[in-house]
């Protein structure tokens, strides 16, 4: 019996044509198998993509045939982000995989004497979770929740919900881009001794804090809605925050709640998230924006921030291991 030969390389224009199935097999798998929120993009638009430096496909060949692949970027953050590995079918997959990373860790090995490498390890993914920890990778679990529309019960709990009265001094309001910098402050300090800032190390820095707020802001992240994101002001200076965008389509996503210390423990979490969901249930039910749900993503140990989205109405959907690479400096 022949062994199957494989050869490991960048994508190049010489196996464009050939890497078309392995590619449109992910493009089908995406949604159901990889809880993808987005369409991936075409076959032209991914390789144009390639072409632009945007981002960097290695394709394992298996008797001259492309059957897997990784994509990576190394420009769009601070860390090298690990989009997807892909494999058609699950024959001597973690080889594959295996074959894979180690290409992905040659070729990217002087970015990461000064950069984190994180890859999220979504649907089915996160079979490879033992494999890829040989490699040094390291994990954290995290929840994404949701609160879907229509939803009476999860409707009924954001309606009952009993907040306290903002004390003396304190208001909730919508986003203005005069609260930019403080908002860059507030997630700074928010975020750069947690768990996040192990697989994203911008949070670490108020410079890589600025370039977090601006692509959400500016509209990288997708659709920035000002109106339905929520700052907390004390006695006129913001000291907290609850972002909104949409990810895609009638999705709304919060990615990021975060309060100054100072400020903690008294429910002004709840109430940022109060108005941002409720404002979202209102305009789909008047019909001035249409969302199918709000998402957030907290971690599986970070109990409080699970109780508290729980409160609100959302529901946990899915889990997976996020992992990351340290620096080798």
């Amino acid at each position: 019996m022949e062994l199957n030969a494989y050869e490991v390389e960048l994508l190049n224009v010489n196996t464009y044509k050939l890497f078309a199935g392995v590619y449109s097999d992910f493009k089908r798998k995406a949604v159901s198998e990889y809880k993808f929120e987005l369409e991936p993009l075409e076959y032209e638009e991914f390789i144009d993509a390639i072409e632009k430096k945007y981002m960097n496909c290695i394709i394992l060949k298996e008797n001259g045939i492309p059957t897997a692949f990784l994509v990576y970027t190394t420009s769009v953050s601070e860390s090298i982000e690990l989009n997807i590995i892909h494999c058609l079918g699950t024959e001597d997959e973690i080889t594959k995989v295996r074959m894979l990373i180690d290409k992905f860790l040659a070729l990217t090995e002087s970015e990461r004497q000064i950069k984190v490498v994180s890859y999220p390890m979504l649907g089915h993914q996160s079979v490879f979770t033992a494999d890829i920890a040989k490699f040094g990778f390291k994990f954290i679990g995290l929840a994404v929740l949701r609160f879907l529309m229509g939803n009476a019960s999860s409707e009924r709990i954001l309606e009952n919900m009993k907040l306290r009265e903002l004390p003396d001094g304190y208001k909730i309001v919508g986003y203005s881009d005069e609260y930019r910098e403080d908002a860059i402050k507030v997630v700074y300090e928010a975020f750069n001794d947690t768990q996040d800032a192990l697989f994203d190390t911008r949070f670490k820095s108020i410079e890589g804090s600025r370039d977090i707020i601006n692509k959400i802001v500016d509209n990288i992240y997708g659709e920035f809605l000002d109106e339905v994101t929520s700052v907390l002001l004390y006695n006129g200076k913001p000291v907290g925050f609850a972002f909104s965008n949409i990810t895609g389509g009638k999705i709304a996503n919060i990615p990021l709640v975060a309060i100054e210390k100072e400020h903690r423990g008294n429910g002004f979490s709840e109430q940022l998230l109060n108005r941002s969901v409720k404002m979202i249930v209102d305009w789909t039910k008047i019909g001035r924006r249409i969302f199918s749900e709000v998402n957030v993503t907290t971690e599986t140990n970070n109990y409080k921030a699970l109780k508290l989205y729980r409160r609100i109405g959302f529901r946990e959907d899915y889990c997976y291991p996020q992992a990351y690479l340290t620096p080798k400096k």
